[in-house]
C-alpha cells in the first residue's frame, strides 16, 4: 500500500462492507473549528463510489459538498475514520486535498476501486447541500445510497435523482447529469489492509477559512 501525502497518520482495521452500522457522533465544536477548510471556487457536489472489482456490484456511496463556506464529506453509515477529520453524525470535516486523496485511498483496495464523480453547482444549491447533510443525522446500515439520493433529489436541479438503495444506480444516473466529470481510482493494497501510517499531525490550509 502506498503512503499518501507525508502529513497524514492513521491506525485502523479496515472491514469494507455495504455500508457500516449507524453510530451517531458529535465532535466537539473545538475540533470542528480547528478543522475548518474553505477550498474555493469552483462551488461543486462529488460523489464517491466504492464499486466491486470481481461482480461490478456497488459497495457504498459518499457525498462531497464544496460550498463557500467550507469543504466537507458525508460518508453516510461509513467506516472511514482519521483522527484529525472530525466527525458529526457521518460529516467529516477538514477535507482538504490531502484528506480527500486519503479518503479515496481508504476505500480503494484489490478488489474495490472508486469512482469520483464531480459537477459544479451554484453556491446557492452547494449550500444548501451543505446544510441538507448536516442536518441528516446518523444513517442506518446500507442505507448509503438511500441518504445520498433523499438528499440530491431535495436540491434544485437533481430533483430527478432517483430514491434507491443502491450505489450503483446512483452512480450511473449521476453519471447522466450534464456537465459531470468522472475519474476511477484503482489500488492494489489487499482487503484486509489493516495497517499503521505514521506522519505528523495533519497541518491544515487556512485559505478564507
Amino acid at each position: 500500500m502506498h503512503i499518501l501525502h507525508r502529513a497524514f497518520w492513521l491506525l485502523s482495521l479496515v472491514v469494507l462492507t455495504a455500508c457500516g452500522a449507524a453510530e451517531p457522533k458529535w465532535a466537539p465544536d473545538t475540533e470542528v473549528a480547528r478543522s475548518h477548510y474553505v477550498h474555493g471556487a469552483p462551488y461543486q457536489l462529488t460523489l464517491f463510489t466504492v464499486i466491486n472489482n470481481r461482480h461490478g456490484g456497488g459497495g457504498h456511496s459518499a457525498l462531497m459538498v464544496n460550498a463557500p463556506s467550507e469543504r466537507l464529506i458525508f460518508d453516510p453509515a461509513g467506516t472511514f475514520y482519521h483522527p484529525h477529520l472530525p466527525e458529526r453524525n457521518d460529516v467529516h470535516f477538514g477535507m482538504s486535498d490531502p484528506a480527500v486523496a486519503f479518503y479515496i485511498d481508504y476505500h480503494a483496495r484489490v478488489s474495490w476501486h472508486v469512482v469520483e464523480q464531480t459537477i459544479d453547482v451554484s453556491p446557492e444549491v452547494a449550500t444548501l447541500a451543505l446544510a441538507k447533510v448536516q442536518a441528516y443525522g446518523a444513517v442506518p446500515k446500507a442505507m448509503c445510497a438511500s441518504s445520498v439520493s433523499e438528499i440530491l433529489s431535495g436540491l434544485p436541479g437533481f430533483e430527478s435523482a432517483p430514491r434507491t438503495m443502491s450505489p450503483k444506480k446512483l452512480m450511473q444516473w449521476f453519471a447522466e447529469q450534464p456537465g459531470v466529470t468522472e475519474k476511477k481510482h484503482y489500488d492494489d493494497s489487499p482487503d484486509d489492509n489493516g495497517r499503521l501510517i505514521q506522519a505528523p499531525p495533519l497541518l491544515l490550509p487556512r485559505g478564507g477559512a
